[in-house]
């Protein structure tokens, strides 16, 4: 079996390729798509198990990855936090000589995540800051309540 980040060139191309014909509207209509119907495994155990849901949720996907992160889940304080220390897909792709990463690769991940995460009650905060050293940081919270 091959391992999931031996599609990551080919993500990349797939994105840059959906831009090409519609924009980044096209791109994003692909990710929002992905997310509807292929999170159902994220969004089941967030409304079985609130933040944990997360917890468990990352803790194989990473993992399988084979990502260096830290995760940290204050229920108490309703907060839930990735640490991307050095994200496999992103460092595959600066790696790679042979093509050009497509540029808002990462964007993918604030996307997919967000439109799951959201209509459940939480709020979604990426730190893309470092993605050129191929970091990140994803928070999920509750949703201050609307009182």
């Amino acid at each position: 079996m091959i391992s999931c980040t031996e599609f990551i060139p080919a993500y990349s191309e797939l994105f840059g390729y959906l831009e090409s014909r519609g924009g980044k509207q096209g791109v994003v209509a692909y990710w929002e798509y992905i997310s509807d119907n292929f999170l159902g495994n994220l969004r089941e155990l967030v409304e079985a198990h609130g933040l944990r849901g997360c917890w468990e949720y990352w803790s194989h996907t990473l993992n399988e990855e084979a990502a260096d992160f830290a995760m940290e889940l204050d229920e108490e304080a309703g907060e839930f936090i990735i640490e991307m220390h050095a994200c496999p897909s992103k460092g595959l792709l600066d790696r790679l000589e042979h093509m050009k990463p497509y540029a808002d690769y990462c964007g993918h991940c604030d996307i997919l995540y967000r439109r799951v995460l959201e209509p459940l009650g939480f709020e979604c905060l990426t730190d893309m800051s470092r993605i050129d050293q191929a970091r990140c940081q994803l928070v999920v919270r509750l949703k201050p309540s609307q009182e």
